[in-house]
This record gives structure tokens, C-alpha cells and sequence, in this order.
């Protein structure tokens, strides 16, 4: 009876990861027939013919996908099966809505946003094949806790360097290389996080440790308020410094929720969402890019306020896009996405929902949904604290992301400047997104073949 059990046991380990793989193999192959049809429905749509070339260009795409796929059954074999398929289809999605776009404005060569995020999207999925292959054990980065935090700061602070910081962008967040502008604050999130999981497995004894009852709540002591207050006044140095609402509130977000699951106390949520109410409210009053932003929210189809330069036109052309589109959508290529000011890159979402629709986006949302509840399950499986806050940070961090540029375009709350994970066009935002799929398939993988502890 117990070699019958080994031998079971040991058929299990064999084939556990090369079914996982396998259900890979079959999501990513829906995947990328999703993104093609999508390509060549925009092509049928708005020019009424199928340029073959687009087609091959995506083609090698895929293969670059496939590529990783293969990697992954060599050095991660257990590795989450559908966070890749997930980041294929929103990516593919992404680049043929922007390709829609470039046919509507008549954008050819370098000048057009979907050659420009066809090559992220190569650099990226290389990006991601190189983090996990070198990156075999995701532990070596607790290691470099204060490192990725310094790096993080410096990535912030990049755009404030002369030569770097592009003078024409609405807020001071890109800098410009040669030909290519890059939003390093991106990067600085994922840098950021694992600066966050390890400081907090390092201090949480002390984060966690009991304070006062009031309200019925266990409120931590005052010198256990120092890193919030440290990471609350940097969020709010973001907002005042680069104009950038959106990433100091997606910091302060990550550490808050970081926080929280270091060390299971609500009062840590509470005080962050306290601190998010406080900092948006003290930005609202003092600074006029932040008031701009509230009153075209709050006032949005004010006429005076749609015409001022700044002003709600972009918003409102953003909801009358949507109206548009409907329940069903006027189809990919069919639509006139072109109306609302940088529809690739902030309003993707609108121009998207024109086209296929309420039933189109309650789909991508649910992608995102899949996506993060993935990243938080594989957080939750591990049993090595610093992998746990990691991935719950990161997937927390893009959930969030995504709520606050959806709920933005569609005037749940104020708009802010960041993409929408994937879809955008942003060659900085696809790579950072790109390297959490792969820290994700890492730490998933490393979660998997952890010894687990049976009890009895």
C-alpha cells in the first residue's frame, strides 16, 4: 500500500507541471487567435481589405510568446498557467484598438503608436524571458531590499534631471532618450514593492505589535506611524513636484495594502485611507493642477469648463464615446475613437468600449480581475513571507491601476495620469507590466515546488 502511494505520488509530480503547461499551451493559443481576429477585424473594419503585413508582424509576436511558453516548461514548469494567456490577449487587444487609431489619423512609419508598441511589446516578452531564466530563485531579491528602494527614488527623480525631462508633457514624469520617452516611474513601482516586502518582513514584529483600542480598533503606536508617514509625504512630494496625481496615490496604495497583509491589523487601512483622503484633499486646496483636475470631475459637462484650455473636453468626448458604443459596440475599425483627445494612450479604454461595447469591457475587466485574483492567490499559497507581500503587491498594484485610469475615463473619480496596464500605448508601462508576469510565473513557480508542512 505505501509504494502503491509513492508511486501515485510520484506520478503526480510528473505530470502536475506538464498539465499546468499544457493549459498553457491551449490559453495562449486562444490567446493569440483572439489578438489576431481582433487585428483583422479593425483591417476589414476601417480599411476594408487585410494588409497581410500587420498579420506577419503579429505573427512573429506570437512567437516571441510561444517562445517564453517554452521557456517556461525548461525552467518554471510550475509556473501559474494563466497569467501569460491573460497579458497576451490584453496586449494583443491593446495594440489592434491602437492600430485602429493610427488608420483613423493616418499615422504610417515611426510615426504611428502601434509600430512603436509592436517593438515594446518584442522588448518586453525578451525582457520577461530573461527574468526567468536568470532570475531562478525570486528570494536573491530580498537580498536587495534597500538597493531596489534607492533605485525606485532614483527612477522618480529621473525626470527632474536637465536634458532627460520632456518640456511639453503634461505632467513631469518622462524623460526622452534619443527616440524614445519613457515613464520611469513604471519601473520605480516594481522596484518599489520589493523594497516594501522586504523592510516589511524585517520590521513587521514591530509594526504588529499591540497599541491602543479605541473605536474597537487596535491602533498602532506613534513610532510605528514612521515609514507611513515617510511614504505618505513622498506619494504627496510626487503629486506637488511632478503633477502626477495617479502615482502617488498607486505608491501609497501598495505600501497601505502591503502593510496590511504583513501584518493582518485593519487600523493600517484605515489609516491609509485616511492618509489618501488627507493628501488628495490638502493637493485639491494648494495646487491648481489638482483643483483642475477635481472641477473638471465634479463639473465635467459645464460649458465653460469643456471649452478652457485643460478643461473637461477630453473627459466628455471620453463618455460620449462610450454612450456610443452601447451594449454592443459599432464594432472593431467602426468607430470614431478619434474625437477624444490621445485615444491611444489615456482614453484606450473609451476608444475601445466604442467599439465593442459594454459586453467588450465587462470581458476585459473580467481579464484583470482573473489576473490579479491569480496574482494574489499565488501570494497567499506561499509560505516564505517576502514572496507573499511580493505578489500580492505587484497584483494588487496593477489592480489598482486599473481602477483608478477606468474609473477616471468614466468619472467614478477624478482623472489621473497613468495607462492602462497592457492595453496603452507606453513602451515604459508594457515593460514594467511585462516584468510582473514574469516575477509572478517565478514566485508561482517557487510557491509550487515549496515542501509543504502537513500536520497529522
Amino acid at each position: 500500500m505505501n509504494a502503491d502511494t509513492s508511486v501515485l505520488r510520484a506520478l503526480r509530480k510528473i505530470r502536475g507541471p506538464q498539465t499546468q503547461r499544457n493549459r498553457e499551451f491551449w490559453l495562449l493559443l486562444f490567446a493569440v487567435l483572439i489578438a489576431g481576429a481582433a487585428l483583422t477585424l479593425v483591417q476589414l473594419g476601417a480599411l476594408r481589405t487585410i494588409d497581410p503585413m500587420i498579420l506577419m508582424i503579429g505573427g512573429g509576436l506570437a512567437v516571441l510568446v510561444f517562445a517564453l511558453h517554452i521557456v517556461l516548461r525548461f525552467v518554471a514548469s510550475d509556473a501559474d498557467p494563466f497569467v501569460l494567456p491573460i497579458a497576451t490577449v490584453l496586449t494583443g487587444v491593446g495594440i489592434a484598438e491602437i492600430y485602429r487609431i493610427d488608420i483613423a489619423m493616418k499615422h504610417t512609419g515611426w510615426l504611428a503608436s502601434s509600430n512603436k508598441q509592436l517593438v515594446w511589446m518584442a522588448i518586453s516578452v525578451i525582457g520577461t524571458i530573461a527574468l526567468v531564466v536568470f532570475l531562478r530563485n525570486y528570494r536573491v531579491l530580498y537580498r536587495y531590499t534597500y538597493l531596489s528602494g534607492l533605485a525606485g527614488i532614483i527612477l522618480l527623480l529621473l525626470p527632474f534631471v536637465p536634458g532627460l525631462r520632456m518640456p511639453d508633457a503634461n505632467a513631469d514624469v518622462w524623460i526622452s532618450i534619443g527616440i524614445f520617452q519613457f515613464q520611469p516611474g513604471e519601473l520605480a513601482k516594481i522596484f518599489l514593492a520589493i523594497f516594501f516586502a522586504g523592510y516589511l518582513v524585517r520590521t513587521r514584529e514591530s509594526l504588529s505589535s499591540v497599541g491602543k483600542r479605541f473605536l474597537g480598533i487596535t491602533w498602532p503606536r506613534m513610532r510605528e506611524l514612521g515609514p507611513v508617514i515617510v511614504v505618505w509625504v513622498i506619494s504627496l512630494g510626487i503629486m506637488v513636484a511632478e503633477h502626477d496625481l495617479g502615482t502617488g496615490m498607486l505608491i501609497f496604495g501598495m505600501f497601505i495594502v502591503m502593510l496590511y497583509v504583513a501584518t493582518g491589523k485593519t487600523s493600517w487601512v484605515l489609516i491609509g485611507l485616511l492618509g489618501v483622503a488627507a493628501g488628495v484633499a490638502i493637493a485639491a486646496q494648494f495646487l491648481t493642477y489638482v483643483h483642475g483636475r477635481f472641477d473638471a470631475w465634479l463639473n465635467a459637462f459645464d460649458p465653460k469648463l469643456i471649452e478652457a484650455r485643460g478643461g473637461s473636453f477630453q473627459l466628455v468626448q471620453g463618455i460620449f464615446g462610450l454612450a456610443h458604443g452601447g451594449l454592443l459596440g459599432t464594432g472593431l475599425g467602426q468607430g470614431r475613437p478619434t474625437v477624444t483627445p490621445v485615444p491611444e494612450s489615456d482614453f484606450i479604454i473609451t476608444s475601445l468600449g466604442e467599439e465593442i461595447g459594454l459586453i467588450g469591457l465587462f470581458a476585459i475587466l473580467c481579464l484583470y480581475m482573473v489576473f490579479v485574483s491569480r496574482g494574489l492567490r499565488i501570494g497567499v499559497a506561499g509560505q516564505d513571507d517576502f514572496g507573499k507581500l511580493l505578489a500580492v503587491g505587484v497584483s494588487f498594484t496593477l489592480g489598482l491601476q486599473v481602477f483608478i485610469m477606468v474609473g477616471g475615463v468614466t468619472r467614478v473619480i477624478p482623472l489621473t495620469g497613468l495607462t492602462t496596464p497592457f492595453l496603452a500605448a507606453g513602451g515604459s508601462s508594457l515593460v514594467a507590466n511585462w516584468l510582473i508576469v514574469g516575477l509572478l510565473m517565478r514566485i508561482s513557480d517557487g510557491v509550487r515546488r515549496q515542501p509543504r508542512v502537513v500536520i497529522g
